[in-house]
Formats: structure tokens, sequence, C-alpha cells
């Protein structure tokens, strides 16, 4: 099950990732999520509590980075879980995507982190979506 959280700030959105993305409801739960975010400047996917990932979930990264890209929208990914970041460095698709530390992301936005996870203030209207 994969289960997710949408934080907005101005024209950023922070995408956190809980679970497994795996091919099936999970990927779509993924992608239209972030297809949602298409007046936003910047997607940001928390990847810190995504405990495994499969071709289908790598295959959606990839799909999103492309769609993001002829959008003119910013894709980082931020804070990969050990797995994951494995995933990513075996595919080389650490070569593709800006993956960065989620406090290292915040701060490059402009946001100033007081909170281990959050900025201050970052919380607007969070959503949960999740895959069953």
């Amino acid at each position: 099950m994969l289960t997710i959280d949408v934080e907005k700030a101005n024209d950023v959105a922070v995408v956190h990732c809980v679970g497994r993305l795996v091919r099936g409801a999970e990927v779509s739960t993924l992608r239209n999520a972030v297809i949602s975010e298409k007046n936003t400047r910047i997607v940001v996917l928390d990847l810190s509590q995504l405990e495994f990932i499969d071709g289908g979930g790598l295959n959606v990264l990839v799909s999103l980075h492309h769609w993001t890209r002829n959008h003119g929208i910013q894709l980082k990914l931020v804070n990969p879980s050990r797995f994951v970041h494995e995933m990513l460095t075996r595919t080389r698709l650490n070569r593709v995507f800006e993956i960065s530390s989620l406090h290292d992301a915040l701060r490059v936005l402009g946001g100033e982190c007081h909170h281990p996870k959050f900025p201050a203030g970052f919380l607007s209207q969070p959503q949960v979506l999740a895959a069953k």
C-alpha cells in the first residue's frame, strides 16, 4: 500500500510517499497526485518513508520526470530510503534526477527549516491519498 500526503506552499508542492511504490494502484496514485499539481513551479517527492520500489515505481518516476519537464515544473527527489537510493543508483537514475535531503531542498527553495522535516508554517492544505 502507498499513502501520499501532499503539502502546498505558494508554488511548491511536497509529496510525501509512505509505503510501497509498485506496479498497479500505487503507481496511479502517485501519478495522479503529481499531475494534479500542474499549477506549481516545483514538485518535491519525499521518499524517506518509501520502503520498496519496483520497476513500475521506477517507471512512474521517469514518466513524471518527463511530464514535469514538459510542463515547466521542476521535480526534485528528496531523502530516498536506503533501498530506494540503492535502486536509483543501480539503475543509474540517480544521474537523471536531482536528489537531495528535504532540509537542503527547502533551504534552497527559501524555506527556513525549524522542524527536522518541515519548515515553520509550511503546512497550508495537506491532502492525504491512499492506494489500496
